[in-house]
């Protein structure tokens, strides 16, 4: 990996650079003049493989890369994951290692961007939930995305951290164990039949390309030190989702539920308010969810 000496470009470390999120923030980075590097498990190039688990090894990439500035997006991200020990030290150990290297260098970055989540909000009857409401995780990884929240406020006098909340989004490219992709492939495919959990429960489902303009704006915002939601401010129902799809693809398919499917503890709904966001980096680019679903539907991948 070449020193950011050599380029009059600002560097932005990326981890997670490889992922679904990754690839699109990289994108919005690399267009808006950053030279974007990355962290990731896997080797690949333009990236510095490096298991953030590992503190020697997190530090020594850190003090080589020296960036300007950092979206820390590496986690476990799936709630429905099934190993908690991986989703405790990915989620918390894993940022306090990035954190501990970012303060160790001599060149400090002028902003780094660690993404939560807006799981820890819990099951809430609020119409929009606004950052000041008292966390509720419900899950494994809801408690995960708290902690590292607490966790990051140790560096605060230290790194110019902001924490975002983002809440669910979707685009091309994610993986089908999410619902989204699952519901868009099974319509793409023409599948006769769904299998889903509770499909009553509302979702502020937004675009990753929305969520990766928000990222590389907040860099530059007055915002250090605060929490902020990444949101559209408008919730839908999975049987919207499958009604919007069933009006885009002309074709109707049977919804089962299975039981299997069905989370505990379960989030009813997940609506965020994002006038801070707003207010932080000016009027927001919201994609209709119907258009990011026309996007994923007619996709080529």
């Amino acid at each position: 990996m070449a020193n950011h000496s050599d380029s009059s470009r600002p560097v932005a470390l990326v981890t997670g650079s490889l992922g679904f999120t990754g690839r699109y923030v990289s994108a919005e980075l690399t267009a808006a003049g950053y030279r974007v590097v990355g962290l990731s498990h896997e080797p690949a190039s333009g990236t510095t493989s490096v298991d953030l688990c590992n503190r020697e090894a997190t530090i020594s990439a850190v003090r080589a890369l020296e960036p300007d500035a950092v979206i820390h997006l590496a986690a476990i991200a799936f709630v429905a994951h099934g190993d908690a020990d991986a989703i405790y030290r990915t989620n918390i150990v894993g940022t306090r290692n990035l954190l501990e290297a970012l303060a160790s260098i001599d060149k400090r970055p002028r902003a780094v961007i660690l993404a939560s989540s807006a799981n820890i909000y819990g099951n809430r009857d609020a119409p929009l939930l606004t950052e000041d409401l008292p966390a509720s995780p419900a899950n494994d990884y809801a408690v995960s995305k708290f902690a590292m929240e607490q966790m990051a406020r140790l560096w605060g006098d230290r790194l110019p951290i902001v924490m975002t909340r983002p809440f669910n989004y979707t685009g091309v490219g994610q993986s089908e164990k999410y619902l989204i992709p699952k519901i868009v492939s099974h319509f793409r495919r023409r599948a006769p039949v769904i299998e889903l959990g509770n499909i009553s429960v509302a979702r502020d489902f937004q675009d990753v390309r929305f969520v990766a303009n928000a990222y590389r704006r907040l860099l530059n915002a007055d915002a250090f030190g605060e929490v902020v939601n990444i949101c559209s401010g408008h919730a839908h129902t999975l049987n919207e989702v499958i009604g919007m799809m069933e009006d885009l693809s002309g074709y109707r398919i049977e919804v089962r539920i299975n039981p299997a499917f069905v989370r505990a503890n379960e989030v009813a709904k997940l609506a965020g308010s994002n006038e801070k966001l707003a207010r932080l980096i000016g009027p927001l680019d919201t994609i209709p969810l119907r258009q990011t679903l026309q996007w994923m539907y007619e996709a080529h991948e």
